[in-house]
C-alpha cells in the first residue's frame, strides 16, 4: 500500500486532535525505487496533542547514556514548546528507523546525537513552522507577523496553544524546508537540563527488560554448556521437573532451558538437571596459553593496515631504539541488569521485550526462526540497564535463545540470564597484545615505528563484516593506533595486525578498539618522553603540534590538574590524551601507593567533543567513563582455563567501589569542531593516565592490565 504523506499524518492521530510530524532518516540506496523509498514513513516524529504534551518519539534507546534527554531537547529546541511538557518514547522497531551509516536500527558508536543532530532540529521547525501557520490562518494574519514562546503562538495581543493549533495543523502540508536556528539563538541546546527519565528511574516507575509481566508469562532459566566449545550431548530431566513450580525442561540450540512459574523454580530446577556434555576440542582454551602464543605472533608481521616509508630500515639505523610489549585481557561488560527477553508467540505473530542495541538484527532473527516476515515480530524497547556493548550481539544470541525457547514451550516466556550466566557465558571485549618497535631519532622524537597488534576481530563472522572488515583488517582492531596523530609525522611507520580465531565469543566493549590502543600508544609515548628526559606533556605537545585539538585539550587539563606545580606528599600525576568517536579527551589522574595498591585520587578531564547539546550529560559520561575506565584498569580480568570462565560474579570479577572512587574535574573546552560522541571517549585515556602516574611515583612501567604493582 501506498502511503503519502497526508495520510500519514492524518491517520497516525486517530480520534485525539493532534499534530503528528514525521521525518526519516535516510537509509543506503535500495536497489530499486518502490513505494517505500517514494513515501518513506516515518521513523521518529514529534506528537503534539491537544493536552499540550509533546511526544518525541526516539529512533537511539536510552541505556544511560542520556539520548532520552538529548534527543528530546533538539526537538523542543527547535520547537519552542514548554519543555515541561515533553515526554520521549523509544520508537517500535522497523526497517525506517536505520542509522545512517550502517542500515540497521542500532544505538552504539556514540554516535546518537551526532548523528540526529540536524535531523531532529529539522522535525521541530517543520512543527513549528506549521503551527505558526495555523495560527496566523485563524487570525488572517501573515506567518512572518507571528511568533512562539514556550509553546505558545503570539501575535500582538493573541495568543493560541500548540494544543489548541494542532488539529488545524494537522491539516496542512509540512514546508519541504526549514531555516533553523542559528546557535545564537539557543534557549535549550548548550544548557545544563536535567534527566527526563531520572524520577521514574528514582521512583521505580521505570521499567526496564526484567520488569515485563504480565498474565500466564513464565520465567525460564538456560544452563549453557560449561567450557566454549563444548555441546550438548544429552540431558535427563526428571529431577528438575520434580522441583516445585518447574513445567517444562525444553532443548535450546545448545543448551537446556528450565520454565517454571518463577524465576527461583527455574533456577532449583536448573541446579538438578542431569547433562552431559561434550569436551571442547584440545581440552579447551586457556587464556595464559592464549596470551603467549599472542605474544609470540605479535613477533611476526601481520596484515598490513598503515605502511609509509621503510620501517625496518628506520629502526635498524636510528640513533637508539625502543621496545615494549603492552597486553590487555578479556573483559566482561557486566552491567546493572543482566541480560533477559522476554516472548510471546501467537501463530505467525510474536512479540519480543528485550533491552536491545540492535532492534533490526533481532527482529530478523527471530522472524527467521520462526518462518515470518519482521514486520510480524513486534520489538518493544524498554530502558536499558546499561549496556557498554553487551546488548549489541551482531548473532543475536540471547534473543534467538529465547524465542527457541517460547517456541519449543509452547507459552510466553521471559528468559532471564544471571550475573554468573552473564559474566561465564560470553561475550567478551577480546584480549590484545601489542609490540611496539620504534626507531628514535634527535630530542627522543620517533623517525620509525613498527607496531603489531594481536586479537581477536569482532566483526568477522558478522553480519556486518563487509562493512568494516577490509583486505582482513577489522577496523575496530587498530583504530587508535592506525591513525594516531602522533604516528602522522613519522617518516617511516607500518601498523599491522593478526586476528588468530578461538572459541572464545567477542563483541564490542565500551569504547571498543580504543579501549586497547588508547593504553598502547600513551603508554609507549609516555615511556619515549621519559627515556629521552622530556617532561611528559611538553614531549606530547611537540608531536601534536599540528593537531591543535589535542594539544588544547592536553593543556586544559594540565593547567586544571595543576601539572608542573608539586602534588601533595607520596602522589604523583600522569597523563594521557586520545580521540576516539570524533572527541579528544586528556586526562590526568593524581595517584598513591596505600598497602601496595594503587590509589587513584582525582582524574582531571578535558573534553572537546564539538558542540555540546547538555553540558550536564557531558559531565555525567565524562564520570561515569573514569569509573568504568578505572574498573577495568585496576580491576578487570577473565581468566580462562580448560575453556571455562574461572570468575562469576562481583566478588571475583571486580568492580570499581565507592570507596575507590576519585574525584573527576571535568573541563569542556570550548571547540567549533564537527560534533563528536560523549559515552565512550573517556573510557580509554584512563589506563594509561594511572600507569604513567605510578611510573612517575615508583619508577615501576606497567605494561599489562589489570595494573599490579611488582
Amino acid at each position: 500500500m501506498t502511503v503519502t504523506r497526508r495520510s500519514f499524518l492524518r491517520t497516525t492521530a486517530g480520534s485525539v486532535a493532534a499534530l503528528v510530524l514525521s521525518f526519516y532518516v535516510p537509509e543506503r540506496a535500495r536497489a530499486a525505487p518502490d513505494a517505500e523509498t517514494l513515501h518513506p514513513m516515518p521513523n521518529a516524529f514529534v506528537r503534539i496533542g491537544a493536552d499540550e504534551s509533546v511526544t518525541v518519539q526516539l529512533a537511539r534507546v536510552e541505556m544511560g547514556q542520556g539520548n532520552w534527554t538529548g534527543l528530546a531537547m533538539l526537538i523542543a529546541e527547535e520547537l519552542d514548546c514548554d519543555w515541561s511538557k515533553v515526554r520521549p518514547e523509544h520508537a517500535p522497531a522497523a526497517p525506517v528507523y536505520a542509522h545512517p551509516l550502517l542500515n540497521i536500527q542500532m544505538t552504539g558508536g556514540s554516535s546518537g546525537m551526532k548523528y540526529e543532530f540536524d535531523r531532529y532540529r529539522k522535525v521541530g521547525a517543520t512543527a513549528r513552522e506549521m503551527l505558526v501557520r495555523a495560527a496566523a490562518s485563524r487570525w488572517n494574519v501573515s506567518p512572518a507577523a507571528c511568533r512562539t514562546e514556550n509553546g505558545v503562538v503570539l501575535h500582538g495581543e493573541d495568543r493560541l496553544t500548540y494544543g489548541e493549533l494542532a488539529a488545524d495543523a494537522m491539516e496542512l502540508t509540512p514546508a519541504e524546508e526549514v531555516a533553523l536556528k542559528e546557535p545564537r539563538d539557543w534557549k535549550l541546546i548548550g544548557t545544563r537540563v536535567r534527566r527526563l527519565d531520572t524520577p521514574e528511574k528514582i521512583t521505580g516507575k521505570a521499567q526496564f527488560g526484567m520488569d515485563v509481566s504480565f498474565p500466564g508469562l513464565r520465567t525460564a532459566v538456560v544452563l549453557r554448556p560449561p567450557a566454549f566449545g563444548s555441546r550438548l550431548v544429552r540431558f535427563d530431566a526428571a529431577a528438575a521437573l520434580r522441583v516445585p513450580g518447574v513445567e517444562k525442561v525444553v532443548p535450546t540450540a545448545n543448551g537446556v532451558a528450565v520454565v517454571a512459574a518463577h524465576f527461583w523454580a527455574a533456577k532449583l530446577g536448573r541446579d538438578a538437571l542431569h547433562v552431559e556434555w561434550t569436551q571442547p576440542d584440545g581440552g579447551g582454551v586457556d587464556t595464559v596459553e592464549l596470551l603467549a602464543d599472542f605474544h609470540a605472533m605479535a613477533r611476526t608481521p601481520g596484515a598490513i593496515a598503515v605502511e609509509v616509508g621503510n620501517v625496518d630500515a628506520g629502526v635498524a639505523t636510528a640513533e637508539t631504539r625502543f621496545e615494549a610489549e603492552y597486553e590487555v585481557p578479556y573483559l566482561a561488560h557486566a552491567p546493572m541488569e543482566p541480560l533477559n527477553c522476554t516472548v510471546k508467540i501467537e501463530g505467525d505473530r510474536c512479540e519480543i521485550w528485550t533491552g536491545t542495541q540492535l532492534q533490526t538484527l533481532d527482529q530478523s532473527a527471530a522472524a527467521n526462526l520462526l518462518g515470518t516476515a519482521p514486520d510480524k515480530v513486534v520489538l518493544h524497547t524498554p530502558f536499558l540497564g546499561g549496556a557498554f556493548g553487551r546488548r549489541g550481539v551482531f548473532t543475536s544470541t540471547f534473543v534467538s535463545e529465547a524465542v527457541l525457547v517460547a517456541k519449543a514451550a509452547g507459552v510466553p516466556v521471559k528468559v532471564v540470564w544471571t550475573r554468573e550466566d552473564d559474566i561465564r557465558g560470553g561475550y567478551y571485549r577480546p584480549a590484545f597484545v601489542h609490540r611496539v618497535q620504534v626507531g628514535v631519532g634527535g630530542r627522543g622524537a620517533p623517525v620509525a615505528w613498527d607496531h603489531v597488534l594481536v586479537g581477536q576481530s569482532i566483526f568477522t563472522g558478522t553480519p556486518l563484516e563487509a562493512v568494516v572488515v577490509r583486505n582482513g583488517i577489522d577496523g575496530t582492531s587498530v583504530e587508535g593506533v592506525a591513525g594516531s596523530p602522533y604516528l602522522e609525522g613519522v617518516p617511516a611507520r607500518r601498523v599491522s595486525l593478526h586476528s588468530p580465531r578461538t572459541a572464545i565469543p567477542v563483541q564490542p566493549w565500551r569504547s571498543v578498539g580504543h579501549s586497547h590502543t588508547a593504553f598502547a600508544m600513551e603508554s609507549a609515548i609516555d615511556e619515549l618522553a621519559h627515556a629521552a628526559g622530556r617532561d611528559p606533556l611538553e614531549y606530547r605537545l611537540e608531536l601534536l603540534r599540528d593537531h591543535p585539538r589535542h594539544a588544547s585539550a592536553l593543556l586544559l587539563a594540565a593547567e586544571k590538574a595543576g601539572w608542573g606545580t608539586a602534588p601533595p606528599q607520596g602522589r604523583a600525576r600522569g597523563l594521557a590524551v586520545h580521540e576516539s568517536f570524533g572527541t579528544v579527551v586528556a586526562e590526568v589522574a593524581e595517584v598513591s601507593i596505600e598497602e601496595g595498591r594503587i590509589r587513584v585520587h582525582s582524574v582531571t578531564c578535558a573534553v572537546d567533543c564539538g558542540t555540546v547539546v547538555n553540558p550536564l550529560a557531558v559531565e555525567a559520561q565524562m564520570q561515569g567513563s573514569v569509573a568504568f575506565g578505572l574498573t577495568a584498569a585496576l580491576h578487570g580480568k577473565l581468566t580462562i582455563i580448560d575453556g571455562k570462565v574461572q570468575e562469576s560474579n562481583f566478588h571475583d570479577f571486580e568492580i570499581l567501589r565507592m570507596f575507590e572512587m576519585p574525584s573527576v574535574a571535568v573541563h569542556v573546552v570550548p571547540s567549533n569542531a564537527e560534533m563528536g560522541g560523549i559515552g565512550e571517549p573517556a573510557v580509554p585515556p584512563v589506563a594509561p593516565a594511572v600507569a604513567n602516574a605510578v611510573f612517575a611515583l615508583t619508577e615501576q612501567r606497567l605494561r599489562s592490565l589489570p595494573l599490579r604493582l611488582a
